[in-house]
């Protein structure tokens, strides 16, 4: 399993300029590399959320990328302290609506929703006390049926499950606000305008001395931790760490460059 690095210290200094900046197209670089930085955090929340998923992982990481991208652009520093926080909530919120929807087209058959009582009273029976579930072949076993059917019953269930707008969270400052207050407008920013983002951060990654980007491709698409990429490069942890926070800058310098001489 990948170790999942962010900086958050030079997130917040990235939003601090995000915030302050009055073009929009400054703002725009900012905030795809704050996405590009970010995408660990995306890529653990989408994981997670996909361990007994049918969906491609893929496609998932996609859309907590555009969860990603609305907390950017909604953060504020004054209601909640914690850009990670606010930012798993929405990445969270964007990958369970996903879901939600997508198990609204799917009908189950019949049997696989009365199979799920018997399942879920299972394994309530037999979570033992560190409140470790049971393995799908002990289910399986326990109520003499294939493998195949409980992968089906536990998808379902998973994608019923959804987070409810209602839900209050800490916002940092002892104020209560819900979910929904903090959820952007679907078409405040989509699946298509991310698309468009991230082929310029690949066209701006090319321009990268080869090795600012290698460790950026390690890092951010081949999920190697900087412990790892520094095994396979031969150098210390911290000089990856220096490659990577200059290459997250110059990458800026090149988006910015490019839309002065477009």
């Amino acid at each position: 399993m990948p170790e999942y690095t962010v900086n958050y210290d030079e997130i917040a200094e990235w939003l601090r300029l995000y915030k302050a900046a009055d073009d929009e197209k400054d703002k725009k670089h900012l905030q795809n590399v704050i996405v590009l930085a970010a995408m660990p955090l995306v890529k653990k929340i989408a994981r997670g959320l996909a361990r007994r998923n049918t969906d491609p992982v893929e496609d998932i990481i996609q859309v907590g990328s555009v969860g990603l991208v609305k907390a950017i652009q909604l953060y504020n520093p004054k209601v909640s302290e914690n850009f990670k926080t606010y930012a798993t909530y929405l990445i969270t919120g964007e990958i369970r609506h996903y879901l939600r929807d997508k198990v609204s087209m799917i009908k189950a058959p019949r049997e696989i929703y009365e199979l799920a009582y018997r399942v879920n009273k299972l394994m309530l029976k037999l979570k033992d006390d560190d409140g470790n579930e049971p393995t799908e072949t002990m289910l399986a076993e326990e109520l003499g049926t294939s493998v195949g059917k409980i992968k089906e019953v536990i998808d379902v269930e998973r994608r019923k499950q959804t987070i409810s707008l209602d839900q209050f969270i800490n916002s940092g400052n002892d104020e209560s606000l819900s979910l929904f207050d903090k959820i952007a407008d679907d078409n405040h920013y989509n699946l298509e305008s991310f698309q468009e983002d991230k082929i310029l951060i690949n066209e701006a990654i090319k321009k990268l001395d080869v090795k600012l980007q290698e460790v950026v491709i390690m890092n951010y698409f081949d999920d190697l931790s900087q412990t790892q990429i520094a095994q396979k490069l031969g150098i210390s942890q911290m000089q990856v760490s220096r490659r990577l926070k200059k290459a997250l800058g110059m990458l800026l310098n090149i988006l910015s460059d490019k839309e002065r001489t477009a």
